[in-house]
């Protein structure tokens, strides 16, 4: 494996400042979020589920870019190196989307739906019962016919987000803006940005013990005074915040989920 890479192409994630001049080449990452009609899951599970599904899936091996021989630091062994030379079959799909904007599209899924999803290429994440696939990006235009056909609407579920940081067992901690009105499906694309951008706050060692554990992640609430503390943290890089571009629900520049480690 090559792991080094796939964390590097995260932790060096800048994006584009523009989207292609065709919206179908709009390049996107679906969610599925499995949400039954009668056993709907709990909020901050779902939440969980889904920003860890993306984690998963950014530094799946599947996703190997092909190694830079002239790439510096990040690998002092060489061991992944060494491992192989070929990218892995979603390599070219998270290249290019990373190259772009990260921009994930949330949907629901119950029953024969949820099972066709889990037959495209991506990974799943269960959390607390609550399960969320991540799909391999690729143009909003060309969505493959099983993930376009669900819907983008009626993801909101019951259920509070808790407070308490609970730091020490090595979870991610992904805090929600306390002044944002966002539905499930909204706040769960934000929560996967979120996930997969906290890997700038890691090192690469620790990047891989959090893959091997599974990505964990958390989605908390928090109040004003907190929220302008993890506001500040970011300029001496103790947090990561993710800023949206506006194209749904809320405005432009909006900073929706704070990372913490």
């Amino acid at each position: 494996m090559t792991f080094a890479d796939r964390y590097r192409r995260l932790a060096s994630y800048a994006g584009a400042d523009s989207d292609p001049g065709d919206p179908g080449q709009v390049l996107a990452m679906p969610v599925v979020l499995r949400i039954e009609k009668n056993e709907p899951p709990e909020r901050a599970s779902l939440l969980a589920a889904a920003a860890t599904a993306v984690a998963q899936l950014c530094l799946d091996p599947r996703t190997d870019p092909t190694p830079d021989p002239d790439a510096a630091g990040g690998d002092p062994t060489g061991e992944d190196r060494r491992a192989g030379t070929q990218p892995g079959p979603w390599a070219q799909a998270l290249d290019d989307w990373c190259d772009a904007r990260i921009r994930k599209i949330a949907r629901r899924a119950r029953g024969a739906q949820w099972d066709a999803a889990g037959e495209v290429d991506g990974v799943t994440a269960e959390v607390g019962g609550a399960r969320a696939r991540a799909i391999v990006p690729g143009p909003v235009g060309a969505v493959d016919k099983r993930i376009a056909r669900l819907q983008i609407g009626g993801t909101d579920v019951p259920g509070e987000l808790e407070g308490a940081d609970g730091r020490g067992d090595g979870a991610v901690s992904l805090w929600v803006n306390p002044d944002l009105e966002m539905t499930t499906g909204k706040l769960a694309a934000q929560v996967g940005h979120g996930s997969m951008l906290a890997v700038k706050l890691m090192t690469l060692d620790a990047a891989r013990d959090w893959y091997d554990r599974g990505c964990p992640c958390r989605v908390r609430q928090t109040d004003a005074v907190r929220w302008q503390a993890l506001l500040y943290a970011e300029a001496s890089q103790g947090s990561v915040a993710v800023r949206d571009a506006g194209f749904t629900e809320i405005a432009p520049g909006s900073v929706t989920v704070i990372a913490t480690l």
